[in-house]
């Protein structure tokens, strides 16, 4: 393996005190874990050189040799007979005849990282899991498909599940306001924790189906409104549709032109937690020519084309 300035890996100083260098570790540790990068193909890369910079500079026995000897203070660390090896890639480190992390206990206690991270810093040969204490159960995401209406109004939904090899029937309530890819927290309904450490939590993942009258951006509601060519030219009320109510009716002026939009204030999608502060509804105006003339209405649309023509 080729040398390796441990001190530029954790971006110290030679002259570092060993809380300096505890510092510094912990502060590259978390930013490079892959659990927080997981899109990251050399994340994994740097949180392992930066343990391994950690596991020798933090010894201050092992600083010293590598200090004096430079590459060369390997043919020291040879491997225990009675434990897990001592090696630059290895997270352990004999202690009072037992075995420690060189991570400490509280450097990550939120219960969010993966089984490698478990495995890495945690769960070394021989140790005995329970003893490290009580560990939060892993979240469980799960797709829900809901209509307009219900993401309008909030819905409950029971839902089978299968957690920690069970299966089990979970009733859920949806607030109103979410959208499409908003994720719903349930808590206490995902993967059980161990040692005694509470449940996760269940993370609803939403999924609008389109509506056939509705398009939403936001919080704001979309729709067009089939208005009749008199009401258009003359002035009039027309019926909007509403999600979760009977319909608005809403005052046209005359002269409205085909795709006027008016603003239904507060008719739109609720504010998720905050339902009163919600989006606004917009109506479209689609003039709406009839398909079939009675005789009557024949001559009083001539009449009016005989108008426009005269007075051009």
């Amino acid at each position: 393996m080729d040398f390796r300035d441990y001190y530029e890996t954790l971006g110290v100083p030679k002259s570092a005190s060993q809380d300096e260098i505890k510092r510094a570790f912990r502060t590259l540790a978390r930013k490079h874990h892959p659990d927080v990068n997981p899109d990251d193909a050399g994340a994994e890369r740097r949180f392992k050189e930066a343990n391994e910079a950690h596991e020798v500079l933090g010894d201050p026995d092992k600083r010293r040799k590598y200090d004096e000897l430079g590459a060369s203070w390997r043919t020291y660390g040879q491997p225990d007979a009675t434990g897990p090896q001592s090696g630059p890639f290895s997270p352990w480190v004999g202690q009072g005849g037992g075995y420690r992390t060189v991570v400490d206990e509280d450097l990550f206690r939120d219960g969010r990282f993966s089984d490698f991270f478990n495995m890495f810093f945690t769960d070394g040969p021989g140790l005995d899991p329970r003893s490290v204490g009580p560990r939060r159960g892993r979240d469980v995401e799960h797709p829900i498909r809901l209509t307009y209406k219900e993401a309008y109004l909030g819905s409950s939904r029971h839902l089978s599940l299968e957690t920690g090899g069970r299966s089990r029937r979970v009733r859920v309530k949806i607030p109103a306001g979410v959208d499409d890819g908003s994720k719903v927290r349930v808590a206490g309904e995902g993967e059980p924790g161990t040692a005694g450490g509470r449940a996760g939590d269940l993370l609803l993942c939403v999924e609008l189906v389109p509506h056939e009258r509705f398009t939403r951006r936001g919080q704001h509601l979309y729709t067009d409104v089939a208005v009749p060519v008199t009401t258009a030219v003359l002035g009039g009320t027309i019926e909007v549709p509403r999600l979760g109510g009977a319909p608005l009716t809403l005052k046209v002026p005359a002269a409205t032109q085909s795709g006027q939009v008016f603003r239904l204030k507060g008719h739109g999608m609720p504010a998720l937690g905050a339902p009163r502060r919600g989006g606004d509804l917009y109506a479209t105006v689609a003039l709406r020519v009839p398909t079939e003339l009675t005789p009557d209405e024949r001559s009083h649309y001539e009449a009016l084309a005989a108008a426009e023509a005269s007075r051009a």
